[in-house]
Order: structure tokens, then sequence, then C-alpha cells
């Protein structure tokens, strides 16, 4: 095509003519068709940009592309939003909780003149996700996924009008479920899932995560006794078994035996350094879906994974009394305290149903020196060069605070089969008289009485 415009180009200049011929036609040339001039200039572009887009082209250099209008997602007829009207769901106790109870209304909000509706429907979900599944991109080795509770809001076709529409629900949620945990292995979340379906066959879908916690109540200090032998070592540790992830608490230690005496000599043993660390140990159960249950050897079978970490730790180079003179061998106290860190994302203690474990100990370990002196001076006890390290364990219980809640049973009035019984009533109705005209006293003495006027 760009050869046919040039040769029409060309065919108003005769092809053998001298240089003053093409002259006098360039003079000549304001005269030529404005159409034909056109034609000329636009054959001539065609072959400089065309032959500029080659050289790009073969550089290795596109040439821009106009982007088009941002496409605009189409509008709902309405859209769903849930408001909770309970305090946070939290389970007052372990898996004997009487458990949880939530209520909220689900706002239906109508943009349009009106919406026809053929279901509206609600789901509260349960869903484990393990972080380890025996098959990796498979949605069913990963995801498990349980209805607990469902509501059916319309049974046939509604219209809506314009505005907001409130739908109350509740629910009692059962205390043996586990919380909401986010743990190295696996997760446990909980979610209501709400799905409108209108008669166009439009779907308005919401998804509203619901948190639940489990809080325990205080316990009394718990008090172990750990012995070391071949050694005379007595370790003696009260503290609470029940601690949480944001405060700290005390550990109460007292160490017996640290002296055995021998006629002229005696042997101490003396304290060089105290660790103590918290250890989290996850352990999960990966269930495979049937398509994958060869892998482990059939269904209803699973890999177990398990990962151990540090939330906190301290090392204690001071602080302890030592008494070598004390009844029973001497004895070594000191108190300190210990403490979750806050940058460490505990997971609080969860035994889940689906395989995901969560439990916490308290681990300390003591590093004593060996002495020996002569007789009961002590200035003059050497180094034996000897040490142990005394290493021992104590489980504790990571869980969320209470605060000032209270169970759910516990904050509702009595029932109906508690009211004692009431006292009999009263009988309010009234009759006339009709017995015999009584007598009218004398007008004296309606007088004296003040009954006249």
């Amino acid at each position: 095509m760009p050869s046919r415009i040039l040769s029409f180009g060309r065919s108003h200049f005769p092809q053998h003519r001298d240089s003053k011929t093409r002259a006098d036609h360039t003079e000549d040339l304001p005269d030529i068709d404005t159409g034909d001039q056109k034609h000329h200039t636009a054959a001539m572009d065609f072959l400089h940009f065309g032959s500029k887009e080659k050289r790009q082209s073969g550089s290795g250099h596109s040439t821009p592309k106009h982007k088009g209008s941002p496409r605009i997602a189409p509008t709902k007829a309405a859209k769903i939003d849930i408001v909770m009207e309970s305090p946070p769901c939290v389970f007052y106790g372990g898996t004997n909780s009487s458990g949880a109870l939530f209520s909220g209304q689900l706002r239906l909000i109508v943009t349009e003149a009106e919406v026809h509706l053929m279901s509206l429907c609600m789901d509260l979900k349960g869903n484990t996700a393990t972080k380890k599944p025996v098959a990796k991109d498979c949605p069913d080795c990963i995801n498990k996924t349980s209805v607990i509770k469902s509501w059916n809001f319309i049974t046939e076709q509604t219209t809506y009008p314009r505005g907001t529409h409130q739908l109350p629900f509740s629910y009692l949620l059962p205390g043996h479920l586990p919380a909401t945990t986010h743990s190295a292995l696996a997760n446990i979340d909980y979610a209501l899932e709400v799905k409108a379906v209108t008669t166009l066959a439009d779907v308005i879908a919401h998804n509203y995560p619901l948190r639940v916690q489990r809080a325990l109540q205080p316990s009394p200090e718990k008090q172990s006794v750990r012995i070391f032998p071949p050694t005379n070592l007595t370790v003696n540790v009260i503290h609470t078994q029940i601690i949480h992830p944001i405060g700290s608490f005390l550990v109460q230690f007292r160490m017996n035996g640290v002296v055995t005496r021998d006629r002229d000599t005696q042997i101490r043993w003396r304290i060089r350094k105290l660790d103590w660390h918290i250890d989290e140990h996850t352990r999960n159960v990966s269930p495979a879906c049937p398509k994958h249950a060869h892998k482990i050897g059939g269904e209803g079978k699973g890999q177990q994974h398990e990962d151990i970490r540090m939330i906190g730790n301290d090392s204690l180079k001071k602080g302890w009394k030592t008494d070598f003179d004390a009844v029973g061998g001497g004895q070594i106290e000191m108190e300190f305290p210990a403490s979750v860190r806050s940058n460490s994302n505990p997971v609080c203690d969860v035994d889940s149903p689906t395989g995901l474990v969560v439990t916490h100990n308290l681990i300390v370990e003591i590093i004593v020196a060996e002495e020996h002196a002569k007789g009961t001076n002590a200035k003059h006890c050497v180094p034996t060069g000897s040490a142990r390290v005394l290493r021992t364990q104590f489980k504790v219980v990571v869980t969320e605070r209470g605060g000032l809640g209270v169970s759910w049973d516990e904050e509702i009035p009595p029932m109906y089969e508690d009211v004692p019984i009431s006292p009999p009533g009263y009988k309010t109705t009234v009759t006339d008289y009709q017995g015999e005209e009584l007598p009218v006293p004398p007008e004296e003495e309606l007088e004296h009485m003040g009954i006249r006027d």
C-alpha cells in the first residue's frame, strides 16, 4: 500500500526534466490539489514513523501503550454488616466451661429502591489450617472446616425496601471448643459467613471473624521439691501455675543440703549462676485428604510435627542469700521475677480435638561449684574445680486474663423454678351490702361528729 501512495504522489512530476524545470515545478507545488498534497505527506510520515518503529523493535524497546479507563466494579443492590451487642466471647474455665453467650444484629442495607431475596442465611464456621500439610498445594489437606451453627433468616422470597433492616441472632458457644489460636504449626479461627441470593442470582456475601478466648481462674501457688543425687542438694520451689502473656510472676527458690560436714572438714556448694526460661511446645497432627491418604498409609492417619521455642528467659549471677550455718545442712534462698516477653507473640495453652496441642514449661538451671574447707572457718574455703548443673522444669499454663468478667450462667437472673412460693394475694372485688337497713343517727350526732357541713 505505501508503494502505491508514493507512485501516485510522483505521477505529477515528469521523469526526464532538467534542474530548471524541476525548480519551476517546485514553485508550482502550491497550485497542486490539496488532497494530493495530503496523501503525499501522509505517505512520507508513514515511512518515517514506520522505520522508526522498526528500529525501536529491533533495539528491544517497545512503544508505550496507553492505559485504558479503570474498570468500575458493579454496585450491589444491598450490602451486609454485622454488629455485635455482647461482650467478647470468653470461656471461663477449662473444657468443662459452661460456654460463652454472644448476640448481635445482622444489618441488611438496601441501596436501591428495593431488593428481592430468595435466601438469606448465616453460618458459624470453625476452620483449622495446618501450615505443614501432607500435600503442599492441596486445599483439602490444608483446611478443615466445620459448621457449628446455621441461621436461615428467610424461608421464602422476601422484598426489602430501601433502608437498613436489622435481624437479631444469638448463640451459646459450647465450652469444649478450642480458643482462637495462631501457632507456628496450625491456626484455629472462627467466622460468621453470611450469604444472600437475589432473584437475579446475584450473591451478596459478608465474612465476620469471631475471636474466641479462654481464661482460667487463678490457682493457689504450687510447691515442688526436687532432689539431685548423688549429692544432698534439695531444691524447694514455690510458683504459680497460671501465668499470662502480659505481666510477671514471682518464683521462690530455696536450696537445702549445701554443706556436708565430716570431722575437721566440710564440703560446700555455692551457686555461681541461675538461668531460667519458658519454653512453648507445639505439637500438631496434619491429616490427609482422601486423595492423598496413600502418602501416609491410608485414611484416618496423619503426620505429626513438633516445634519448641523460647518465649522468655533471663540469667542471674546475684540476688541470693547464703547461710551455711542453718539447721539441716545450710540453705540458699532467693526470689526472682519471671515473665513472658511481650514481643514473642505467645500462644495460650490449647488442646484441640483436631490434633493441635500447645503447652508451656518453666525450666530452671542452676550452676553450683564445690568448695572444700577445713574446720568451720569459711575464710579458708578452696574451690575443688568440680561443678554441677542442676536442671529442673515445672509445668505452667499460659492463659488470657479473665478481668472482671464472669461466666454467663452466673450473671443471669434466677429461673422460674428457683423463685420461692409467693404470699397469698388479697381479694379486690367489691359487692353491694345485702343486709338490713342501717339506722340513721340523729342530726345532732352528725354535727358533733363533723360529718355534716
